[in-house]
């Protein structure tokens, strides 16, 4: 079976936008596009190199190229959208025929996969993390209805933190090999000690890893994120992609934090916010109040309180800003703190101990 039958038999037959920069590239003289010929007004000095009046190239080769060195991949394997958000969405849409198909997640877990189901008219099949908030192979493959096309892995998990071993996500991929698409969302894998699940990709054809330069690499306003599948699934998705979806200043950014300079300060970014995460798990599980710091292999933490809404107020009030992420299942008196710079970590135990402690 390949993987090209769990896709929307009128996705694959849909003619797809030709965009006339995919059509015909770049020239000298450019008048296929409706394009203005001339720069922006108002532009500085320092963008005036920056061809803001041209379109971007649909899927930059540049940029694939150094996603594919990053993640030791094929560049045709790689899908480069608008953050990993955009993955999740197009896959859906290619995947699940509305009012007939499911994807399944084990929740507590990254709500954009419940919300792009839910535009599609997809239903949704929930497998609980366990009493550890891990993963339960046999509980989700057991839970699993034939109408599941899509299967969402969030390693590191996103909010509680935990991460799921290759051994468990190839055991899923395998027993669903002719049965749904298996993706492993690893977002925050950069702070992890762990492997990337691309390693599968050429035994298992039904996988797919999301990947994103929102948060290790702080490209979170630059909106640059990618699937990496096999390169039957990135040309399904370009079909119903948007022509252009990433502005040219992005790419740029995103290209520049790729270069040899910007992977070695990246990396000893990522050493600092790993040894911080770490402190602050210690001190935060001293403070009176505290009930709980839950394992984290991400750039978070996900933490009880005696009184999560008093600690949220008093946080506020004082300019520290968290996650309240109660709403969430299982997840209720449970604040999720990002790890910041050692003096915005401090700040937070500071007023956590001055006002909340001593209350």
């Amino acid at each position: 079976m390949s993987v090209l039958d769990l896709v929307r038999p009128e996705i694959l037959a849909l003619q797809p936008y030709s965009s006339a920069r995919a059509e015909a590239g770049q020239a000298m003289v450019m008048l296929n596009a409706n394009e203005a010929p001339w720069p922006p007004p108002g532009v500085q000095p320092e963008t005036r190199g920056i061809p803001l009046n041209r379109y971007p190239d649909p899927q930059p080769r540049d940029l694939i190229a150094r996603l594919a060195a990053l993640y030791a991949v094929d560049p045709a394997r790689i899908l480069v959208g608008r953050g990993s958000d955009e993955a999740i969405d197009l896959l859906v849409r290619a995947f699940c025929r509305p009012g007939v198909d499911a994807i399944a997640l084990s929740p507590p877990t990254f709500g954009m996969y419940a919300v792009c189901a839910a535009t599609q008219g997809a239903a949704r099949i929930e497998i609980p993390l366990g009493a550890d908030f891990s993963i339960d192979a046999k509980a989700l493959l057991d839970g699993l209805e034939r109408s599941v096309k899509i299967v969402f892995l969030c390693s590191p998990n996103n909010p509680t933190g935990g991460e799921i071993g290759l051994a468990v996500i190839e055991r899923i991929t395998h027993a669903l090999r002719d049965r749904a698409l298996v993706i492993v969302d690893e977002a925050y894998i950069e702070f992890a000690d762990l492997p990337s699940a691309s390693s599968l990709l050429d035994a298992h054809e039904n996988l797919g890893i999301l990947r994103t330069l929102s948060k290790a690499w702080a490209l979170a306003g630059a909106r640059i994120g990618c699937l990496i599948a096999r390169a039957e699934v990135v040309s399904v998705l370009r079909r119903i992609m948007p022509p252009y979806p990433l502005p040219t200043p992005s790419v740029m950014a995103a290209m520049a934090a790729l270069t040899a300079e910007g992977m070695d300060l990246t990396r000893r970014r990522i050493a600092l916010v790993i040894a911080e995460r770490e402190r602050m798990a210690i001190e935060l599980a001293r403070l009176p109040g505290v009930l709980e710091v839950l394992p984290s292999s991400a750039n978070f933490l996900c933490v009880r309180f005696a009184d999560a809404a008093l600690v949220y107020r008093e946080l506020v009030a004082n300019g520290v800003i968290v996650r309240d992420v109660g709403r969430y299942p299982r997840l209720a008196g449970f604040l999720r703190i990002s790890i910041g710079t050692r003096e915005e970590n401090s700040r937070l135990l500071e007023v956590l101990i001055r006002r909340v402690v001593s209350a």
